[in-house]
């Protein structure tokens, strides 16, 4: 996967609309018009910030299907998707929860969204909703037959869940890349606002063989200059809302703040390679 030929940056942050509850959801308010204009709002402020992709993930349907969503759900997501795509100019993903990859798929291949994320790709997960085993073979088939060049970036021992047995990470990059096909790694901490370890992200960039790793949850503009140290990319969401809260808007200040701690910290990164390489060839 060529970060650069999608998102114009090798080190792309990726900021999340958490779009309010859709159609048959518990907390569906009635009006999908409220949740176009939210998700505008919001992907604007995003883009005014200076991120470098948007997700859309229907984060208030919870508690969320463990596999196929209701049509109406993918009808919306379609809907809004669209909306932001006219708005702005960015990289847009699709995220369908809790692991609807196939709707996500078919979202993004019929708008023209460059990627979705997949909570479990490969293996099988205990979490909320049950047991949710990959479906890999069904996703990248229908990939294939959607004549579709989709990305898909995969969890790897995904938050709010817990492995059947007992994989090693490193096997688990692994096989989510060269057995389900991942185009991209995400780690997250154990749930939503929560960062992986350093030392699980090094493993995981080790293990990934070149394959972006992303961190998937977490990042604060006071971590992410040494998270990314052993990442590839961010995607962030809770820390750029009004207070940090998820339940609050997207917050362009906070944005901005985040982008600058990010980008400052890959530039000092750059600096340093570039005099110790240049130490090496003097030698």
């Amino acid at each position: 996967m060529d970060l650069k030929q999608i998102f114009k940056t090798s080190n792309p942050i990726i900021g999340v609309v958490h779009l309010l509850a859709l159609p048959t959801s518990p907390r569906w308010g009635g009006s999908l018009k409220a949740v176009v204009d939210r998700a505008e709002q919001e992907a604007a402020a995003l883009a005014a910030g200076g991120v470098d992709g948007i997700m859309l993930e229907n984060f208030f349907d919870a508690p969320f299907t463990k596999d196929q969503v209701d049509p109406a759900v993918v009808s919306a997501m379609s809907l809004i998707g669209q909306r932001v795509m006219n708005l702005v100019t960015l990289p847009i993903g699709i995220n369908v929860l809790r692991n609807d990859a196939r709707s996500a798929l078919g979202i993004a291949t019929c708008i023209g969204a460059q990627f979705i994320r997949v909570n479990v790709l490969t293996g099988v997960m205990a979490t909320d909703q049950g047991l949710i085993e990959g479906q890999a073979h069904q996703l990248l088939r229908y990939r294939r037959e959607l004549g579709s060049d989709i990305k898909i970036l995969a969890d790897v021992l995904v938050k709010h869940a817990r492995p059947l047995g007992s994989p090693n990470l490193t096997t688990a990059v692994q096989d989510t890349i060269e057995r389900g096909l991942a185009d991209g790694i995400i780690l997250s901490g154990w749930s939503t606002g929560s960062p992986p370890g350093l030392e699980d992200l090094e493993l995981a960039i080790n293990a990934a063989g070149g394959t972006p790793v992303f961190i998937g949850s977490g990042a604060n503009w006071e971590n992410i200059p040494t998270l990314i140290q052993a990442a590839d990319g961010v995607i962030v969401s809770s820390s750029l809302k009004r207070h940090g809260r998820r339940d609050q808007p997207v917050d362009p200040i906070r944005v901005s703040r985040f982008v600058e701690a990010m980008r400052r910290s890959v530039s000092s990164q750059a600096q340093s390679r570039s005099i110790s390489s240049l130490a090496l060839h003097s030698e």
